[in-house]
């Protein structure tokens, strides 16, 4: 059951947060080998950090720059932005959206966000994680059809604890389908290659129905 595996999410978060030796909890899904998957049966993984890793604090100065600029949250406005262009847009309901970001680093790349401003997935109410677990359950799904099985992985950006971010940082998860391989020129540019446009990928899935 999707809802209850985000429920323990949740918990395991909250309880973790207790602990003052942690600034930063993170959680994946690694799905077949070729994306880190050691293990035959599913799971996912938690991993609590005694520091924030660069990533996470580039991406909170992003987001911090644009809400100095702006005064709003940048993925606040990527949201407005998806649905009002919608090209990019998997599918969504009355709390989340699913879209394959614009510029995306690999084919396929989707993002889940609430369409809520929120920075603590753990926050979140039953009632919230019951409108995602659909949306997560299908996009998924969705994938899994469309590339035939792929390996992929799945990452939790939330707030790191104890983080004072609430009014620019946005939870949200990234899942990264792996169907091209990093090389020589990504790893010595910080660029992607990406043969599959956001635009195409988001109208393929749009396009596989989900039986009910």
């Amino acid at each position: 059951n999707i809802q209850d595996c985000l429920w323990a999410y949740q918990q395991r978060i909250i309880d973790l947060k207790g602990d003052s030796r942690f600034r930063h909890i993170v959680i994946f899904k690694n799905h077949g080998e070729a994306a880190g998957a050691t293990l035959e049966h599913t799971h996912s993984q938690l991993i609590a950090l005694p520091i924030t890793p660069k990533r996470v604090s580039d991406e909170i100065t992003g987001a911090r720059r644009h809400y100095e600029l702006k005064e709003r949250c940048i993925f606040c406005d990527i949201i407005d932005q998806e649905r009002s262009d919608g090209q990019r847009v998997v599918m969504e309901n009355s709390d989340f959206i699913a879209l394959c970001p614009y510029a995306s680093r690999f084919p396929f790349e989707t993002w889940i966000l609430p369409r809520y401003h929120q920075s603590h997935f753990e926050k979140d109410s039953v009632n919230q994680m019951a409108a995602m677990a659909p949306i997560l359950k299908d996009v998924l799904l969705k994938i899994r059809i469309a590339l035939n099985h792929p390996p992929y992985n799945f990452i939790l950006h939330n707030s790191p604890v104890n983080g004072h971010h609430d009014a620019y940082y946005h939870w949200h998860i990234e899942i990264t389908p792996k169907v091209t391989k990093m090389a020589g020129f990504e790893e010595g540019t910080g660029f992607y290659i990406n043969p599959t446009s956001p635009e195409e990928a988001a109208e393929v899935l749009r396009s596989i129905p989900i039986q009910p």
